[in-house]
């Protein structure tokens, strides 16, 4: 059969253009940023944590968060282990510093959420609120409503956590009128694996014709090993703040505290070394021991000598927690993080 040629009337398709790339048909400023993202990808850089954390080993370490005096009693109930509820009744009486005082507080939290809530004798109520939306995204509410004048408080915040960076933005009694209350932001990066700094901006309203801003200049640095961490906080008007904590082994820990005001106004320092045995600059010595005898009863006994003033405090606690859970529900109950590391005994 004869192969006829195609007629010249007919137009041949033209070859479809492929375009252009994803690539190219973004704009110069993606591009750049797009080659950035990659390259401190590959630097594997981790997170540093929260500028709020930023502390959170020595804080633990030392026992300026947890000294107590007087008598003290927490009486817990676990109702539920997944999702978590618990309630407790907190009892504090004889204390030096503080007036007798009963605080009733619940806990519901799953794995997004986190809700606390307490109320005093006085009829002061506190809550807190955690949510998370992912792994790198929470948002945090805390308020109290209290009788006092200047003593109710609202705070929100939202974290987000990077790669190698995290942001935190937190205001605190704002109001959406005048634009008044307190505003931070702050913004932490890793440069090395090793080293981390930041910047955390504060700006205060109390008034619509007063308002004052100041920055703090962070500084992060943590061992390969992560056995040791050194931090240095330059905070407004000449005040720093350095910090420095090592694990010697599992159970010893050391930290030390450096707080240095170089106003023209006030110059002053307060250090402070802890390692199961902690010395005070300003001639304190504390001890706190807390004894788990079982997993639902602890005892607590804590003391403080000043030598300068020649005053002494001295605390007894405990700690009952009366569940309602079956043995399965208890053993997953320990294996949650505890309170604090038990047996232990710290100075300061």
């Amino acid at each position: 059969m004869a192969a006829y040629p195609p007629s010249l009337n007919t137009v041949e398709p033209a070859a479809v253009s492929p375009g252009p790339s994803p690539s190219t048909s973004k704009s110069p400023a993606f591009n750049v940023f797009h080659r950035i993202a990659s390259w401190r990808s590959s630097l594997g850089l981790p997170n540093p944590g929260t500028v709020e954390n930023l502390q959170k080993e020595v804080k633990s370490t030392l026992l300026t968060n947890f000294f107590f005096d007087g008598a003290r009693a927490d009486l817990s109930k676990s109702l539920s282990v997944s999702p978590i509820f618990q309630v407790t009744h907190s009892f504090a009486l004889g204390s030096q510093t503080a007036a007798p005082s009963y605080n009733f507080g619940a806990v519901f939290a799953n794995n997004n959420v986190f809700l606390q809530g307490s109320v005093d004798h006085e009829g002061n109520v506190s809550g807190r609120l955690n949510q998370g939306w992912s792994a790198n995204n929470v948002t945090k509410a805390q308020c109290q409503l209290s009788s006092q004048v200047g003593h109710s408080m609202l705070q929100a915040e939202h974290d987000y956590q990077g790669q190698d960076y995290s942001v935190n933005v937190k205001a605190m009694n704002p109001s959406p009128v005048d634009a008044t209350g307190i505003y931070m932001a702050s913004y932490l990066q890793s440069f090395t694996k090793n080293v981390a700094v930041g910047v955390e901006m504060l700006h205060q309203r109390p008034a619509p014709d007063m308002t004052e801003t100041a920055a703090s200049y962070l500084a992060k640095f943590t061992s390969t090993d992560k056995n040791w961490i050194a931090t240095a906080q330059l905070q407004p008007a000449g005040m720093l703040q350095a910090t420095y904590w090592q694990k010697l082994s599992e159970k010893v820990e050391v930290a030390a505290d450096l707080q240095v005001i170089a106003a023209p106004a006030r110059r002053d320092a307060i250090a402070t070394l802890g390692a199961k045995a902690q010395l005070d600059s300003t001639g304190k010595v504390s001890a706190l021991l807390e004894q788990r005898f079982a997993p639902s009863f602890a005892f607590m006994v804590s003391g403080e000598i000043d030598h300068f003033k020649n005053a002494a405090k001295v605390g007894v606690g405990v700690m009952i927690e009366s569940p309602s859970m079956t043995p399965e529900e208890m053993n997953m109950m320990q294996m949650l993080p505890p309170r604090r590391d038990s047996p232990s005994i710290h100075y300061t």
